[in-house]
């Protein structure tokens, strides 16, 4: 018997790794993270499996759970949105299953800020522009480090890809204009890669009009850096006058 921390991915059922839909249509229980995972997803759970939907339940239930699948020695899906490494919630998980010396593993997901750069059809680096991408959150009823606030972050200039904090757009824009520039292109996705996605394209200065105007207050990701504009330098990679261990740059007199 064992434990299995599966990724459930952005919603698409199509994005789930090959690992992560065998686990699912071969379970027989399964406790899945509520509504945060797509209907579509769930649906490949077996009709007669034993589900338990984690957004009612306290940690103790849950380890009754886990407790009872030992018993029958039934292996358990623990199914995260995402990727389960990335605000998850399954360290506490994990505690108590070496408490009571259950062996567990973790199955990777797609994360929402991928299935975001994908929609904004966009990539998250550029040379020159931004060559960090930052994955954080704006402070709630989780606080946030100090050296890790907002402000704090801006100062990079990175990438960043803010969770959990579409409620909170308007302060995220007057803390990030600053440091990046009312010009500074922002994506706004909701409901990333679900049959209901929203995405929504601006600047600091006009994205949180747009994302009120649209009604969208949760489940959605904030992407915001120069690295998303279009009319920036680009990467030498695939210059035919750059050189690497597997192609010679070519000298056919042209300007570089």
């Amino acid at each position: 018997m064992k434990v299995v921390f599966v990724g459930a991915g952005p919603g698409d059922p199509e994005l789930l790794t090959l690992k992560a839909q065998r686990l699912l249509s071969q379970c027989r229980i399964c406790i899945y993270a509520g509504s945060l995972v797509s209907p579509e997803v769930i649906a490949l759970i077996p009709a007669d499996a034993e589900a338990h939907n984690s957004a009612s339940m306290t940690l103790e239930q849950i380890e009754a759970v886990f407790v009872k699948a030992q018993q029958h020695n039934t292996e358990v899906i623990r199914l995260h949105t995402g990727d389960p490494s990335i605000y998850g919630a399954i360290r506490e998980q994990m505690n108590v299953l070496e408490r009571l010396e259950i062996p567990y593993e973790v199955v990777p997901g797609v994360s929402s800020f991928q299935a975001a750069a994908a929609a904004l059809k966009t990539e998250l680096t550029a040379p020159e522009v931004s060559q960090t991408i930052i994955l954080s959150r704006t402070s709630g009823r989780t606080p946030m480090p100090p050296k890790q606030e907002l402000a704090e972050l801006a100062r990079t200039e990175s990438t960043l890809c803010l969770f959990l904090s579409v409620h909170k757009l308007a302060e995220v824009v007057e803390e990030l204009i600053p440091f990046y520039g009312s010009s500074c292109p922002v994506g706004v996705i909701f409901r990333v890669s679900w049959p209901d996605e929203v995405i929504i394209r601006g600047t600091l200065a006009d994205i949180a009009p747009q994302v009120t105007q649209a009604g969208i207050t949760k489940t959605a990701m904030i992407i915001v850096g120069h690295a998303l504009a279009r009319d920036l330098p680009v990467s030498k990679l695939y210059h035919r006058h750059f050189s690497h261990g597997y192609r010679t740059a070519l000298d056919d007199g042209a300007p570089a």
